[in-house]
């Protein structure tokens, strides 16, 4: 039975799990090393891809929100891939670009926030969390130049400011908060102008659920690589909501219903939501 490892103070890895993993041999992000990008190239490998997600904030918080598709090519590799994971109580990380390595970060990241924890005895701050995720995707970066790029959103309550907080990256680790709302993958842009144009300081929990919702319908509609609510097999897409009380993912029957408002404004009033959050709305 091998033990815990012991070590010197000048070699102790301390609340990094990073770091603890690296100095036991287990470097978290050398999955695909030997993979060049010729080979790639070569061999058609394609591995599958997540897109589009979104963060929006809200009065009591911030919602959370990814479609479920994931692609290969042209293909449709998976019609009900998670993208949004909480990170912990309070915070959620959600996914784009390649899949596999994407869901890997967000085990590795979920498991750092739980041994800091256990080490330092509290909890890392918001700004910690956003700090460690960005150092993960640096730490990635050589993958990424192989066409195995993770481009996550970071969201999450700041219980001392009584606000939800949301973070972006690109694929070398840099971070960037932004104020109101942020989205990745490739129907961002479509999402982006549906949030740009709807979102308001005192969006309620539940308009900002239909606004993300929306905001993902419209990607859907532009964008053949992000998938739409599928009623026929009740896959919709995934929506979460992080407040006071801690993080909390709608179940598929709830999802549908906020949907189901949706389509039915859309078909009476063909496009009528779009155009009711725009009044409501200004810009960033």
């Amino acid at each position: 039975m091998t033990g815990i490892p012991f070590y010197a103070a000048a070699d102790d890895p301390g609340a990094s799990f990073l770091e603890l993993l690296r100095r036991t041999g287990n470097e978290p992000f050398s999955g695909f090393a030997q993979i060049s990008a010729s080979d790639a190239k070569h061999t058609g490998f394609d591995p599958g891809h997540a897109t589009t997600v979104l963060a929006v904030r809200s009065a009591e918080g911030v919602i959370v929100a990814g479609d479920r598709r994931a692609t290969s090519g042209h293909l449709i590799s998976h019609r009900d891939m998670q993208k949004v994971f909480a990170a912990d109580a309070h915070s959620a990380v959600a996914i784009a670009g390649a899949a596999g390595p994407a869901v890997q970060m967000v085990r590795i990241f979920q498991l750092q926030l739980e041994y800091y924890e256990k080490i330092e005895g509290k909890r890392l701050s918001l700004e910690g969390k956003a700090n460690q995720l960005a150092e993960m995707l640096r730490g990635h970066l050589p993958q990424a130049m192989l066409g195995l790029a993770v481009v996550p959103i970071f969201a999450g309550y700041e219980p001392t400011a009584n606000r939800g907080r949301l973070f972006q990256y690109d694929v070398t680790g840099g971070r960037y908060e932004e104020q109101d709302y942020a989205t990745a993958g490739s129907g961002s842009l479509h999402a982006g102008t549906v949030l740009k144009l709807g979102f308001r300081e005192d969006l309620t929990e539940a308009e900002a659920l239909a606004l993300s919702v929306q905001a993902l319908w419209h990607a859907a509609d532009s964008d053949s690589a992000t998938g739409g609510p599928d009623p026929v097999r009740g896959i919709y897409p995934v929506l979460a909501v992080i407040g006071p009380d801690g993080f909390r993912q709608l179940a598929d029957a709830e999802s549908g219903e906020v949907f189901a408002s949706l389509q039915a404004d859309l078909t009476n009033g063909g496009g009528s939501a779009a155009r009711g959050s725009a009044k409501r709305g200004g810009s960033r």
